[in-house]
């Protein structure tokens, strides 16, 4: 007991002195001053992983399409803000894309960059209602440990960033990664508007290639500023190589079984979000041989 009394005071003791040197800009910005917040919203959407398929269990799926169209394309329009705030106040503020230490001061730009850092941790928080939305319309299968991995320790690690490091070399990653996320709840966006954009979405699987991609090029970029020494927190950049090599496994895995360890399926009902499988927003329609004729069966539907 004494061990684990010792152990909650250093870390509390070492939370007081990392406060020390933290942002002071961000700190009475919205979810900032405490972590509580944060953690508290983590622990709601694990609970809601275990009580949401008990709920549902004995109930119909809820169909959601109107919900989901106004969802993935208002994603959509965040993650297009985000980067687009990203590059321009980065380009207006001289940012290096190979070493650019953060700048803690409160020029215009480098409050815009942080600004737009801090919507993209916010963004992280409102993706937890990608696995909502699973729950609700039954689709268990899809909430797969890569799928909560990423969305709980995304939300948890950018309050960290934006609390110590919201500018600098963050913006670089995020820039990366919201500009995915265009693509990513476009595609979902489009597939919710039902069957008949199928044939368009034939770029289904390349969204995880591209992310796979992203995961390298993070570790590459962070191992270039540790070798030549850049002027960055290397703590940073040492959890950024290992987050992105967790990453890595835990996608190739993903990948090979989606695409290389099953055989493709006519019509493309499941489509690759880098997250997990996801469908396209709609009730299946199941068919039915009933006297030698086919008849179709929709399954209940709620909005």
């Amino acid at each position: 007991m004494e061990v684990v009394t010792h152990f909650i005071n250093d870390s509390v003791e070492f939370y007081k002195w990392s406060l020390t040197i933290a942002d002071k800009r961000v700190e009475n910005w919205p979810m900032m001053g405490s972590p509580f917040p944060t953690l508290a919203i983590s622990c709601l959407y694990l609970l809601f992983l275990w009580a949401g398929p008990r709920f549902m269990q004995d109930r119909q799926p809820y169909t959601l399409r109107k919900t989901l169209i106004v969802y993935n394309f208002s994603m959509v329009v965040l993650n297009f803000y985000i980067a687009k705030e990203l590059l321009l106040g980065s380009r207006a503020a001289k940012y290096s894309y190979l070493c650019q230490p953060v700048n803690y001061s409160n020029d215009v730009n480098e409050v815009r960059i942080a600004s737009a850092l801090w919507w993209y941790y916010i963004s992280k928080g409102v993706e937890f209602l990608d696995t909502v939305f699973f729950i609700l319309r039954k689709k268990f299968n899809q909430v797969s440990f890569l799928h909560v991995y990423h969305h709980c320790t995304m939300f948890i690690l950018w309050w960290i960033g934006i609390k110590w490091v919201p500018g600098g070399q963050a913006f670089f990653g995020a820039t990366i990664n919201s500009s995915i996320h265009v693509l990513m709840y476009g595609y979902y966006g489009l597939a919710a508007l039902g069957p008949h954009m199928q044939k368009y979405l034939w770029w289904k699987k390349y969204l995880t290639i591209i992310q796979m991609i992203q995961f390298h090029v993070t570790i590459g970029h962070a191992g270039h500023s540790l070798y030549t020494g850049c002027p960055f927190p290397n703590w940073m950049q040492w959890a950024l190589i290992a987050y992105a090599v967790t990453f890595i496994i835990l996608f190739a895995n993903f990948y090979y079984h989606a695409y290389r360890g099953k055989p493709s399926h006519r019509g493309g009902k499941h489509v690759a979000n880098g997250n997990s499988v996801v469908t396209n927003g709609h009730s299946k329609v199941e068919e039915m041989e009933v006297n030698g004729k086919k008849q179709k069966k929709a399954r209940t539907k709620r909005e």
